[in-house]
């Protein structure tokens, strides 16, 4: 692209920018801790104000505190699918598109949509809200933010499927934490106001245990003051002596340690506000007609992961793995390269640890950062 075309795109993209609606999304560490109330206080605070406010979608859960503060907002209506003999509600798009309000509440960002809906998840529907110019107020929990998923797993030991990309977040104008500590959640989940009094021991065993509580509680805290920061960051104005960042994730067809690898160079990427890039170089051992089928799955399904997560990938072809990587990062100009922790037996130490320093010393030659992530 030259230099006029790259222009005329900068330009392009702030009027694209300037016509998107607003987003405000409410973070909270678990079920329970009050974001669809704030989000419908909001909703009314805002009508007061003369702003037209419509709730486009919102799970009460059968809370009564919530479902109260749903009577006096205008409510666009759901659309009824039919998936498996049964009719379900599903938020309706293209309602809200058509009525055009200034404002509506989606609640349950990472909610997966009914097939035969336009987008697979509500977090895709809320960017065409976005597109139409129409401002959306929503929630998700710490536990659904997909760079996160390790730890959260690690954390509570449950394997989360519904998940909203970084980038999502990294859109939104604000992001706001709703917090309660552990003891004041846990006080309301006795008291029935989250779930119903049949599933709350279940629950008090499970995952509103105090010392996961207040872990999620930590990464909730974090990821809003990692935003905020982001945000400052971008208004302040640019010093040219700042050298950019971009960082270069060299992954193997070995997938949880890509996933790993992944995962963690995105938040990185996103706490630098940086580019990013993911690198699979495809070695003659691993050609299509050697590589073992479910290997290739897992690569696919981490190429892809890496793309909603906003990497730029990469894929190589070489039997030098090493020439292959300095190669990319001379090209773009990478500042940081990430690779996983290595899991050696004896005899791969031996044969790989001159690869590993071949790659440490062309990495100091060329003043780029290297980072094992574990």
């Amino acid at each position: 692209m030259n230099p006029n075309d790259q222009t005329a795109e900068r330009f392009l993209n702030l009027i694209r920018a300037s016509r998107r609606g607003k987003f405000k999304i409410y973070i909270g560490m678990s079920a329970g801790v009050g974001k669809s109330y704030r989000m419908l206080q909001d909703a009314h605070a805002l009508r007061r104000n003369g702003v037209d406010a419509r709730i486009g979608f919102i799970e009460t859960h059968n809370r009564a505190e919530t479902a109260a503060l749903v009577v006096g907002l205008p409510v666009i209506g759901r659309r009824s699918l039919f998936y498996k003999g049964r009719a379900l509600d599903e938020m309706d798009v293209q309602a809200i598109l058509n009525a055009h309000p200034e404002l509506v509440i989606v609640d349950e960002l990472a909610h997966t949509n009914i097939p035969g809906s336009k987008n697979e998840k509500r977090w895709q529907d809320v960017l065409d809200i976005l597109d139409a110019g129409i401002n959306v107020i929503s929630a998700v929990n710490i536990q659904h933010i997909e760079s996160l998923y390790d730890e959260v797993r690690a954390i509570t030991g449950i394997d989360v499927t519904e998940r909203v990309p970084d980038r999502v977040v990294q859109l939104a104008d604000e992001v706001v934490n709703i917090d309660l500590t552990a003891d004041e959640l846990i006080a309301r989940l006795r008291e029935g106001k989250i779930y119903d009094p049949a599933k709350v021991q279940m629950a008090l065993a499970n995952f509103f245990q105090p010392d996961r509580i207040l872990q999620l509680r930590e990464l909730a805290l974090r990821e809003v003051a990692s935003a905020v920061e982001r945000k400052i960051e971008l208004s302040q104005p640019l010093n040219g002596t700042i050298r950019t960042e971009r960082l270069l994730a060299s992954i193997s067809s070995n997938p949880d340690t890509a996933r790993r690898v992944i995962r963690k160079t995105a938040r990185l990427a996103s706490y630098y506000q940086s580019r990013w890039y993911v690198l699979y170089v495809q070695t003659p051992a691993e050609a299509p007609d050697r590589i073992r089928l479910d290997r290739q799955r897992h690569l696919i399904n981490n190429l892809k992961l890496a793309t909603e997560l906003g990497a730029e990938v990469i894929q190589a072809k070489g039997t030098n793995v090493v020439n292959c990587i300095m190669t990319e990062v001379e090209k773009r100009q990478v500042t940081t390269v990430c690779i996983g922790k290595p899991h050696f037996s004896l005899t791969q130490i031996i044969l790989r640890t001159f690869v590993f320093n071949q790659l440490l010393n062309k990495l100091s030659e060329s003043d780029t950062d290297l980072v094992i992530l574990s």
